[in-house]
């Protein structure tokens, strides 16, 4: 890992919840394929991508690693990139049950992944960036644009606030109410407190200020959004 100034942004510090021990994200695991229907929205991201024999993904935030083992796949190879050594640990353990071995596994992040591959078809990042203060995600986006070949394609979800900011104390707390009932509603407010979601309108702003065209910019809820972007 290149050594980096004094002043650069760390990481790798804890934000959100902490996932410590192996036992703590196989529950993580276990609870978001009961909350959500992963295997279709990980079917349905891949869709979008355009993911071929050749092609080269990386994924930011990885996490379990569900995107990563399925797209692997397809396509030759994955780099799957995790500040979490843990959530590295089990993504890779899934990775060796299920018999794939196209998937390279790197702690790091947005500010600290070396890719020394070939250029990237492909980067996808799901609920990672907020992680990052505004200036930088730019940072991050800048980088990501680095990785990919031209006309490469990126894919990012995330929590982005497209509500009215005139009314936004009603909005947040009815974003924590409909968290409470399937999931509790002391992470939302964690999130919204400590976390680094942004607007919709700066968000897209990034991503066209670091050479991306939007194709499409999907918003729900006035909360999520997802961008499917290209490389200009």
């Amino acid at each position: 890992m290149t050594e980096t100034p004094a002043w650069y942004y760390d990481e790798f510090k804890q934000i959100g919840t902490d996932y410590e021990y192996a036992d703590e994200v196989r529950r993580y695991d276990e609870r978001m394929h009961t909350l959500r229907d992963i295997p279709k929205e990980t079917a349905d991201t891949i869709a979008l991508l355009g993911i071929g024999p050749e092609s080269t993904l990386v994924e930011f935030g990885c996490g379990t690693g569900e995107l990563a083992i399925t797209a692997a796949g397809l396509c030759r190879k994955v780099h799957a990139v995790d500040i979490s050594q843990v959530m590295i640990d089990y993504a890779h353990a899934k990775a060796e049950t299920r018999g794939v071995n196209s998937v390279e596994f790197h702690r790091a992040g947005f500010l600290t992944y070396e890719h020394s591959d070939e250029p990237a078809d492909i980067v996808v990042t799901q609920l990672a960036l907020h992680h990052l203060p505004d200036f930088w995600k730019v940072v991050a986006l800048g980088r990501i644009r680095d990785i990919l070949k031209p006309g490469g394609r990126f894919f990012l979800r995330d929590v982005v606030f497209s509500f009215d900011l005139k009314n936004y104390r009603k909005a947040l707390d009815a974003w924590i109410d409909t968290v409470k009932e399937c999931c509790g509603s002391v992470n939302c407010r964690n999130h919204i407190r400590d976390e680094y979601s942004t607007t919709s309108w700066l968000m897209e702003a990034m991503l066209q200020h670091t050479g991306f065209d939007i194709i499409s910019a999907d918003y729900t809820g006035g909360v999520f959004a997802a961008y499917l972007c290209e490389k200009i």
